[in-house]
């Protein structure tokens, strides 16, 4: 195995035989008007998943704080342009502020989304949860890389499958997926490779389809919209990666699918990512890469600056990084799936 200086030394030659995604562009990233908020409560976890770019688990601590929390309340009251709060972790639920920042966005009318694993039902203090999601209307979007419980278990852990299933059919029993006010969205994510013989994710209508003819037949589940995701390469992607020595090969794959029709879709332009500590960046993955966003004048954004400027949409340009070929390879990747 290489040490990691000869690792170092590898990604430093990836990156220049890799073109910079911003070269890539004709023109800068710009931002859009802001109508999403999501917000990473922590790194706390049930589970510790080997593809997670969170790298979140049982043993992380980090987690929002009363104090960043007040003022992210605050911020969906002061707000009505964002419509969407998209709550995302580690597991969300578990981490401090979850159902104030619930109550508090219901509270204005905005859609609140839940990025859930679902096996989180199961741990004792958290069996409300459904129930708790039901009542007050919330979008679950819950991982399920795969509809075969094999290929769930190597990415999650044994016996998330089954768990996962059965937490699918209590949210069914709760009206998710036939109450149309009740929106259960499921995720597809690749198996980490093992080889260079790497694969764009599935045609994102046809797998549901997949999805769904299967685990109804299996299971009696129903679900609204299956969302394809592809591995970016950062987080326990990463380190995968690295441990098979696949990163550069891998970069460059993404780079040769570059389809710029998926460039106006980009998540990161309507959106604002918030991290446990306040600060503000342009989408998740720059905030795991500690990618900040920037002011039109190059300062470095919390909430409390956006609080104090009376404004959101004080971000001019965004950030990229190679990993942003992820986002824009093939039909794209996005927290929604598929971009075209």
């Amino acid at each position: 195995m290489p040490t990691m200086v000869q690792q170092n030394l590898k990604e430093d030659k990836t990156e220049k035989t890799v073109i910079p995604f911003s070269k890539k562009l004709n023109t800068p990233l710009t931002k859009n008007p802001i109508t999403v908020l999501q917000i990473n409560l922590g790194k706390r976890c049930n589970l510790v998943c080997n593809h997670c770019h969170v790298e979140a688990s049982p043993k992380r601590t980090e987690e929002l704080t009363p104090e960043i929390c007040q003022q992210l309340i605050e911020l969906i009251h002061r707000f009505p342009q964002i419509k969407v709060v998209d709550l995302t972790g580690g597991a969300p639920e578990m981490n401090y502020g979850f159902k104030p920042l619930v109550e508090a966005a219901r509270s204005t009318g905005k859609t609140v989304i839940v990025r859930s694993n679902l096996t989180i039902y199961f741990e004792p203090g958290f069996e409300d949860l459904p129930d708790y999601f039901a009542q007050h209307q919330l979008r679950v979007v819950a991982s399920l890389p795969c509809y075969l419980e094999d290929n769930v278990d190597k990415m999650r852990g044994k016996g998330v499958y089954n768990n996962s299933i059965k937490a699918i059919q209590w949210l069914n029993q709760l009206g998710y997926a036939t109450n149309p006010n009740l929106i259960l969205d499921l995720v597809y994510n690749p198996q980490m490779p093992l080889t260079e013989k790497f694969s764009l994710t599935p045609d994102q209508v046809k797998l549901e389809q997949d999805y769904k003819l299967f685990l109804k037949e299996h299971f009696d589940i129903d679900f609204n919209n299956l969302f394809t995701i592809t591995n970016l390469p950062i987080g326990r992607t990463k380190f995968h990666l690295q441990r098979t020595q696949l990163y550069a090969p891998y970069l460059k794959f993404l780079e040769n699918n570059f389809n710029p029709d998926t460039v106006d879709h980009l998540m990161c332009r309507d959106e604002l990512s918030i991290d446990y500590l306040g600060n503000v960046h342009d989408c998740d993955f720059n905030q795991m890469e500690n990618l900040r966003a920037k002011s039109h004048s190059g300062e470095q954004l919390t909430v409390r600056k956006l609080l104090e400027a009376g404004t959101l949409d004080l971000i001019q340009e965004i950030p990229t990084a190679s990993y942003c070929y992820g986002c824009t390879a093939g039909c794209g990747s996005s927290c929604g799936g598929a971009l075209v």
